[in-house]
């Protein structure tokens, strides 16, 4: 019997072998290659055998590295249409003016990035000339997301073409005075060119990934052709350090996304040092990419390698490139010839006789100058085997070097990155060496000059004229000329005013009840996106599967386990829902291409991104500030909010804070509404500011933060006062009043103004009633819908004043003459209503659910953190004991009573 212990694991396999004597003989071959041409040939033979078996369709695993050269063989590589001596010229003059507006603004302190674009001009000037398509061409033109750190090459090109002058050069991020230019791509900031905002790095990737996969959700639904539409992702090797840049990359293979480019520069280089010193970045990227299931094209090499591969007989000067670190490749190109004949072409006796057909000009050419990423027929190549490329999205990895053409103190070198200017004689240097006519005297007082062929020059004409062929300037944003959309039927909202009975209704399921009804409306119900992160069930939107579809590209492939049942899991090509998984980052991206369809494709889009309100704010407050800045438009309701509502769920999931973060971002208009009708009123007012008539002097380039409850409680009708819906909208109204409320205090009875917000409004309801009852005092209610909203009119009321204009705050109009003392609660940290405080006249206080959260019921929890019924109760005794209203006593007494 055949020891197990001699059995090798490779001659394990699950699968019965049908020929052993064929599968010995393919053994025996490889064996034999290898003794006698040396383990390197057979492994080049194993690779090739692969890479052949991959491109005949064969079920193997993917090959996930290749041999460190260009994935496009020279012979292959298409030919650049165009003229590349103009293009040359071009590019150098946009190297030019990048430099001077960085090193002009350095003067004022304000910094800015020079090496970067000098490493990645290649890489946009390619696309610009001959691949991203306009927005002036038919369909919505392409989706450019530049890497940040780029853009005063970008500001430059826009010079060159007209689009900019040089006084807003010279303001390159000093944009105080109106006529300035933001540091980097922020189109709430510069709204004419730039789309996307990308300097959050790693936000650029994953937005681009479901932009590409929002452009097909458009078109399979019906809404817009988008098949025109190309979306490029510009990176930088460092960049993918970021968890959030490499997250969706299997979304966009397993969707086929191939309307999707990523080109990552791979300078080798991040801030402070090597992206990987002792490894190889682009090895790493192709490994990673390519297991994901993307196309990968590698140009890392310029025609001046040919020569040297060609001379490679044995393979050992690829293998060489497969061993040498990434730190080591930025040595070489900082040292001299004789270094790199020792260091690099010595460690192999190949290598050593390969190097004495060389001269020491061509290798230093080689390794200083000759990268693929700064060879526009390199850069074709590739861009033109992405566009092509059917089935999967493509990632072009491009070789560059840092601050190329900037001189030997630029180049590779590691502080590069904080390096904000040149000398005048490091400009002539380089002025030299891009061969641009700027003549010595040009430097005036020893201030760099900016150049210009002319507006009439062939450079200029010849940019423009290809432009024009592709559509219009790029990058642009546009948002095409649209009619409002019509307001939905009245019917939807004003259900919710009669309340619910004494049937429990959490305001969360009141708000999906809400949307159900919209999404029915002829003229805008097809406009609504509603996003989730796999947490439907939890929101009680199960209903909206069989009615809506969740939206798939390969439809429903499957019969799904719960088919007979009415409220099915339905997928469907055409499906309205993006149930996006667990991923909240995911989710916001896709609320954010969503939200800003208004403007990238002309096609106003409704949606609302309901989640686990502790996992919104919390997790991707960044994601909101890249939506605040991308103008974005929506809806993100936090459910199962609050600190105290999840039943058991404990401190992770107690929300006591999200308000807090929401009121820090200026386009964020954060609601807490306590009741159904408030809901459907705050949801009214925002498709009206948003998508239909707004107000004058209103923004439309916001978006609404709404806290719901899973908390099932009877809902109230709307009061019939007047200033009801202007109070919901503005953050404050007066729900009852003592007497209103049926409770009749006695005849000059202390009187206190208790403001609640969200689920915290029935807790105030109920001291309102102990109050009357057990204490003799009165009390009024009041639901704060949205004390961020309250803080913001009172901030604005407060610089109109510094300019002259008297304007009271809504909230000291809305409490003018409430009697007694205000206590505010809520369910969130007393943080949340101490926004208004300074603005309220009456003596103030509140109560909060600061700290972390805890796991129990409901009522423990409120009673721990201080704000329930018999909590409110005491505190605002205490109010009016300090008013001499009460007497001291009932304070200690009211303890006594409730426990506390």
């Amino acid at each position: 019997m055949t020891d197990p212990k001699a059995i090798q694991p490779s001659e394990l396999d699950q699968l019965p072998d049908r020929d052993p004597e064929e599968t010995a003989e393919w053994r025996a071959s490889l064996d034999a290659v290898t003794e006698a041409a040396g383990p390197h040939r057979a492994a080049y033979l194993m690779r090739r055998t692969l890479e052949r078996a991959e491109g005949a369709g064969l079920a193997l695993p993917k090959l996930l590295e290749t041999d460190y050269v260009n994935s496009i063989p020279t012979p292959a590589e298409p030919g650049v249409p165009g003229d590349e001596a103009m293009e040359q010229r071009i590019t150098a003059w946009n190297r030019w003016n990048a430099a001077a507006m960085v090193t002009r603004g350095s003067k004022y302190g304000v910094g800015g990035h020079i090496a970067t674009f000098a490493s990645a001009a290649w890489l946009y000037e390619t696309g610009f000339n001959h691949f991203f398509k306009g927005k002036e061409a038919d369909g919505s033109g392409d989706q450019l997301y530049i890497q940040g750190h780029a853009s005063p090459g970008i500001y430059a090109r826009a010079f060159l073409d007209g689009r900019l002058n040089e006084s807003q050069l010279d303001n390159f991020r000093r944009e105080a005075g109106g006529d300035g230019l933001p540091s980097y791509p922020h189109p709430r900031r510069l709204p004419w060119l730039w789309e996307f905002p990308t300097v959050s790095m790693g936000l650029g990737p994953l937005s681009a990934i479901y932009q590409a996969r929002f452009n097909r959700y458009l078109a399979n639904r019906g809404i817009k052709d988008t098949a025109g539409s190309h979306v490029w992702a510009f990176l930088g090797d460092g960049e993918m350090d970021e968890p959030e840049s490499t997250a969706a990359l299997a979304l966009a293979a397993r969707e086929e996304l191939d309307n999707l480019t990523f080109v990552i520069n791979c300078n080798l280089q991040r801030l402070d040092g090597p992206v990987r010193a002792n490894f190889k970045i682009v090895q790493e990227l192709e490994a990673q990419f390519r297991g994901a299931g993307w196309n990968v094209v590698k140009t890392l090499w310029g025609t001046a390698w040919d020569e040297l591969f060609q001379l490679d007989t044995t393979g050992a000067l690829v293998r060489r490139l497969r061993q040498v670190p990434d730190a080591q490749i930025q040595t070489y190109q900082t040292r001299d010839a004789a270094y790199i004949r020792q260091d690099f072409f010595g460690a192999d006796p190949a290598l050593v006789e390969l190097a004495k057909l060389l001269s020491d000009d061509k290798i230093l050419e080689c390794f200083h100058l000759s990268r693929g990423g700064h060879e526009a027929r390199k850069v074709y190549a590739a861009y033109r085997a992405a566009v092509e490329h059917k089935g999967a999205p493509t990632v072009i990895l491009a070789q560059t070097v840092k601050g190329h053409t900037l001189g030997e103190g630029f180049a590779s070198k590691n502080a590069n990155h904080q390096m904000k200017k040149l000398t005048v004689d490091e400009f002539k240097n380089m002025r030299d060496l891009l061969e641009l006519p700027i003549k010595d005297s040009d430097f005036t007082d020893g201030v760099v000059p900016y150049g210009h062929p002319g507006a009439d020059s062939p450079e200029v004409r010849y940019l423009q004229e290809r432009r024009a062929a592709l559509g219009g300037p790029a990058p642009a944003r546009r948002v095409h000329p649209v009619a409002p959309l019509p307001a939905p039927a009245e019917k939807a909202f004003a259900s919710f005013d009669k309340g619910s009975g004494s049937q429990n209704v959490a305001t969360t399921m009141a708000f999906v009840r809400l949307v159900k009804d919209l999404v029915r409306d002829k003229e805008t119900g097809k406009r609504w996106v509603p996003i989730v992160p796999d947490e439907a069930r939890t929101f009680g939107m199960e209903s909206l599967f069989p009615s809506l579809g969740i939206y798939s590209p390969k439809g429903q492939t499957y019969e799904p386990v719960d088919r007979d049942q009415l409220m099915y899991y339905k997928e469907a090509k055409n499906g309205q829902i993006l149930n996006e998984g667990i991923t909240e980052a995911g989710s916001m991206a896709d609320f954010i291409a969503a939200s800003t369809s208004y403007a990238t494709h002309g096609e106003a889009m409704i949606p609302f991104y309901i989640f686990y309100s502790m996992f919104g704010w919390q997790r991707t407050a960044d994601q909101m500030w890249q939506l605040g800045d991308q103008l974005g438009r929506g809806f993100l309701v936090g459910a199962t909010a609050g600190r105290t509502t999840l039943t058991g769920e404990g401190l992770q999931h107690a929300d006591g804070h999200s308000p807090v973060i929401a009121a820090t971002n200026p386009a964020a208009l954060s609601y807490d509404p306590a009741f159904a009708y408030e809901v459907a009123a705050i949801v009214k007012d925002g498709l009206r500011r948003m998508y239909g008539e707004a107000a004058p002097g209103e923004d439309q380039n916001v978006f609404y933060y709404l806290t719901v409850y899973n908390e099932p409680m009877p809902q109230p009708a709307k009061p019939s006062v007047d200033g009801v819906d202007e109070g919901i909208v503005k953050g404050l109204y007066r729900f009852n009043t003592a007497e209103s409320a049926g409770i009749t205090p006695p005849a000059n009875a202390p009187r206190i103004q208790l403001l609640g917000s969200g689920t915290a409004i029935h807790w105030a309801l109920k001291a309102q009633q102990l109050l009357a009852e057990e204490w003799g005092v009165a009390a009024d209610v009041w639901s704060a819908t949205s004390w961020g909203e309250l803080r913001r009119d009172a901030l604005d009321a407060d610089e109109a004043l510094l300019r002259g204009e008297e304007r009271v705050p809504f909230v000291r109009q809305a409490l003018q003459g409430a009697e007694g003392p205000v206590l505010a609660v809520s369910d969130y940290m007393r943080q949340v209503p101490d926004q208004i405080a300074q603005w309220v006249e009456q003596d103030w206080s509140s109560l909060g659910a600061d700290g972390f959260g805890l796991s129990d019921t409901r009522e423990a929890a409120r009673r721990h953190f201080g704000v329930d019924a018999e909590s409110i109760v005491v505190a605002a005794l205490a109010q009016l004991a300090k008013r001499g209203e009460v007497k001291a006593t009932a304070v200690k007494e009211a303890r006594e009573k409730y426990g506390l």
